[in-house]
């Protein structure tokens, strides 16, 4: 009963916060260094959150962080930082994370299911839920993977705030070659459904 009443505050303490704005889903990495102060208003601007609800009870909940360049360069700052890198050590630490900017596209999904055992993205095509990106021409992209993010809780926490109590972090992969990042693109969503509904969270470009 404690679990049921903390998830359903928790949900309803997130679903009153305020929408993050228009991002640049044109941008490349960026040409100025990043500052790692900036990190948690980054991670803010490129967090969606959406729920699914039924006349008696919240289904599904679930807070995506699309890891674009802007944000793997705020990253990579906080975490050569945090590791009090400089000079040419601090320099690997952010070509590596331009080099990840320009693999498969990632976004981290904390998802907070009402029944636990549907709280199973990484089961592949046995998942009760169906994940896809949907790229500005109305495309749907599958997932190459969709793997846990199996670091300490109280890492991802510092990494994503949203990630709840009751939360599953997940890592979802998708394909480098589709049209969903790039000059022109207006919109991206992420859609994730399963046979009693399912919710879209949506990256509107500047």
């Amino acid at each position: 009963m404690k679990h049921l009443l903390a998830l359903a505050v928790f949900s309803t303490l997130a679903a009153c916060g305020s929408t993050p704005g228009p991002v640049c889903l044109s941008c490349e990495w960026p040409a100025s260094p990043a500052d790692p102060d900036d990190y948690k208003d980054i991670t803010q601007e490129w967090t969606r959150t959406d729920a699914l609800r039924t006349t008696y009870q919240e289904v599904l909940e679930v807070h995506a962080t699309l890891k674009s360049p802007e944000w793997r360069a705020a990253f990579a700052a906080r975490d050569a930082e945090h590791r009090r890198l400089t000079g040419a050590a601090k320099d690997q630490r952010m070509a590596q994370a331009k080099a990840e900017s320009e693999g498969p596209y990632e976004v981290e999904m904390m998802v907070t299911t009402w029944d636990r055992r549907e709280n199973d993205l990484d089961h592949g095509k046995r998942s009760v839920w169906h994940v896809v990106l949907v790229d500005d021409a109305g495309n749907e992209v599958e997932p190459l993977e969709i793997v846990k993010d199996k670091r300490p809780e109280h890492v991802v926490r510092a990494d994503f705030p949203a990630y709840g109590d009751f939360a599953t972090a997940y890592i979802a992969r998708f394909p480098r070659e589709s049209n969903v990042l790039g000059p022109g693109v207006k919109q991206l969503r992420l859609r994730m459904s399963g046979s009693r509904g399912g919710v879209e969270l949506v990256w509107d470009a500047k």
